[in-house]
């Protein structure tokens, strides 16, 4: 089924959401990430994510509490629907424990979060030309799965 359909088939079983707006997304850097961070949305362990806010285009609109969000598998095709709930910005190193487990990846510890983070971060900062270090401002969010 492709995103608009998803979306449209959610509004009509939501007839109270009355938004055309919607961001649509996989999370993950490979295909193997993308299907299990989904399936991990999916089944409700995975409840929040954490992106470095230096790396957001300059005309990126940045996730907005009340926001829906369509994510998606390796092969672009809608998993389920989450709603932001909170969203705030925190430097790498103050990222909390809290927000690590609701990541719900691997062990869910904040080691595990800040060793895995530091790499993918470090790796998109490189990409951008510029330098990670363990004060960048991290944008996390908080989600709720909502369909």
């Amino acid at each position: 089924m492709d995103v608009e359909t998803f979306w449209q088939h959610f509004k009509t079983t939501h007839p109270d959401i009355t938004t055309t707006h919607h961001d649509t997304y996989a999370f993950g850097a490979t295909d193997e990430s993308a299907d299990l961070l989904a399936h991990l949305v999916k089944i409700g362990q995975k409840t929040a994510t954490t992106s470095a806010l230096d790396l957001y285009e300059v005309d990126e609109s940045l996730p907005f509490v009340g926001e829906y969000n369509v994510i998606l598998d390796a092969h672009d095709q809608p998993v389920c629907i989450t709603q932001t709930k909170v969203t705030e910005v925190v430097p790498f190193d103050q990222v909390t424990q809290e927000h690590a487990y609701h990541e719900g990846e691997d062990d869910r510890t904040l080691t595990t979060w800040r060793r895995e983070h530091r790499a993918f971060f470090t790796a998109a900062y490189h990409e951008m030309g510029r330098t990670f270090n363990e004060q960048i401002p991290c944008f996390c969010e908080v989600f709720e799965r909502v369909d």
